[in-house]
């Protein structure tokens, strides 16, 4: 089973290196980071770089797709050469999905219109914008597609991928082996339960990343 995850200037490294952690696990599974061209990528803070081990063209077909977020998205989203491979892929995927602002490139490549869709809080509008329906849901599946929440969503959405690859047992013990047991200190990981002082504080950090680049 050969798992493509495309990586892009600024993508962020948790919407990626999470469902790899997962799928990566997955009995006959091959995941591989593939790029316009092979080489380190650089994450959007530009502290970490993830090697991109082949290029578009040389997996045209893979089963699985899953495309990560982060605020090199942007660029993506009238990048034709990144959606034709995108539509193709798809059109012969297992499994197509996004986690983060990847649901905007799905959008932009023409898969999620009139459905509803996650994708990070603060890209709402700009989902809304690409022909999708903004959903606060944390894993939304449509036949094949499925799409995560923010960054850390995308395990979540690995976990249930790989459930529905391999069974519940072989997803569970996943879980069990990558000792994903989730106990914040604090509820504060969605916009209808962060106190508003917190909300501002994240959007002004999003602010300062976004420009950064």
């Amino acid at each position: 089973m050969q798992i493509a995850i495309p990586i892009f200037e600024r993508f962020t490294a948790l919407d990626a290196i999470g469902p790899y952690e997962v799928l990566s696990r997955l009995p006959g599974a091959r995941v591989t980071f593939v790029g316009k061209t092979t080489g380190p990528v650089r994450s959007d803070n530009g502290m970490l770089a993830v090697t991109a081990d082949a290029t578009l063209a040389d997996m045209p077909a893979p089963d699985v797709l899953v495309v990560p977020g982060g605020y090199g998205t942007r660029a993506l989203l009238e990048d034709e050469e990144m959606l034709s491979w995108i539509r193709r892929a798809h059109e012969t995927t297992t499994w197509t999905t996004s986690v983060c602002t990847g649901s905007l490139v799905l959008a932009a490549a023409g898969l999620l219109e009139g459905k509803d869709a996650p994708t990070h809080w603060a890209a709402r509008d700009e989902l809304e914008r690409l022909g999708a329906r903004y959903t606060e849901q944390r894993v939304v599946q449509h036949g094949k597609l499925m799409m995560a929440a923010g960054v850390s969503a995308g395990i979540d959405m690995a976990l249930t991928l790989a459930a529905q690859i391999a069974g519940d047992d072989i997803a569970q013990a996943i879980q069990l082996y990558i000792e994903y047991d989730p106990q914040p200190p604090f509820d504060s990981g969605s916009p209808s339960k962060a106190p508003a002082s917190v909300m501002e504080l994240a959007r002004l950090a999003g602010e300062r990343e976004r420009a950064s680049g």
